[in-house]
């Protein structure tokens, strides 16, 4: 178990510096083509991952009924909204955002997933909540920016891959459910993207091209795989509780590299989301039933 926890800490961590990185690139590709780019990469490894593992199959009638809506929510709408969104939100605010994400998953799991919603789900998640609000308020309003809507979105999507991922993987491995869901959703994004951007407007420079190359693969393909193994592991919601860590991460580097400041107001507001979440899918070893404490799969949020 701590070999998986010491993993999807290294994913989050990684996850983190891409809200940095992610700023970095967008000033030099427009952002669908830049999305595309990483993913094409990415399908590429995947296919000759595929091919030389002779893990090659073709997917059943009723995979692809989950498949086709994974890839579309954590492909197509998730990769669109976090770079259009990175053009105009900065790192810190755009992690605050996407820690939500556990709470969220807790609450999708409590319907779909028929996880037991308890009081302490509630009340975290009316703290992380207010956290966010005290972060993107403006005069007492609720004010999100354009690229802040757009960064909820890929939040929103996130949540919904991660449900119906969870569910795939009750009969599919990690690798089977990553690599087809990539593909379906590049396939997707493609269209979109050339005629959205222009091809022209993409970056000459080397550093920005190697710098989109290496994320691409450590960020997608390396950790996309490690997270959804891990999870099978430890459990959907003991998995999204890692993610709590992406709004440091990206403080620290976008403070670092880019140098964005931290205002009072994000620290007082991670501080409440981060307690909210921590809190709503915390739970005591004596509070959990004999067959969840057997089982490592098991989900507690």
């Amino acid at each position: 178990m701590l070999r998986s926890y010491l993993l999807l800490l290294f994913c989050v961590t990684v996850w983190g510096s891409n809200f940095v990185f992610g700023a970095i690139l967008v000033d030099n590709f427009p952002p669908m083509l830049l999305a595309v780019t990483r993913l094409m990469l990415t399908c590429s490894v995947y296919v000759i991952m595929a091919v030389a593992s002779r893990r090659f199959e073709l997917p059943t009638r009723q995979d692809w009924k989950l498949l086709v809506p994974i890839g579309a929510m954590a492909v197509f709408v998730n990769q669109s909204c976090f770079y259009i969104g990175m053009q105009d939100a900065d790192p810190t605010s755009s992690s605050l955002l996407l820690s939500l994400s556990p709470i969220a998953i807790g609450l999708l799991a409590a319907v779909f997933l028929k996880e037991r919603l308890t009081l302490r789900m509630a009340i975290g998640s009316v703290i992380a909540v207010s956290g966010v609000f005290f972060v993107v308020s403006k005069g007492g309003s609720l004010h999100l920016s354009v690229g802040e809507l757009w960064i909820f979105g890929a939040m929103l999507s996130f949540t919904v891959a991660t449900i119906l991922t969870r569910k795939l993987m009750e009969r599919r491995d990690a690798f089977f459910v990553t690599a087809y869901s990539t593909v379906i959703g590049t396939a997707m994004l493609i269209p979109v993207a050339f005629a959205r951007d222009r091809v022209s407007d993409m970056s000459a420079e080397p550093w920005a091209w190697v710098m989109l190359v290496v994320t691409a693969l450590v960020m997608q393909v390396v950790c996309g795989l490690v997270w959804n193994r891990q999870m099978q592991h430890v459990g959907a919601g003991r998995a999204a509780v890692f993610l709590n860590l992406q709004p440091f991460v990206a403080m620290t580097l976008g403070y670092a590299i880019l140098g964005t400041p931290v205002t009072l107001r994000q620290g007082i507001g991670s501080l409440l989301i981060i307690g909210g979440v921590l809190f709503a899918t915390y739970r005591r070893k004596q509070e959990a039933k004999p067959s969840e404490r057997a089982d490592p799969a098991s989900v507690t949020a």
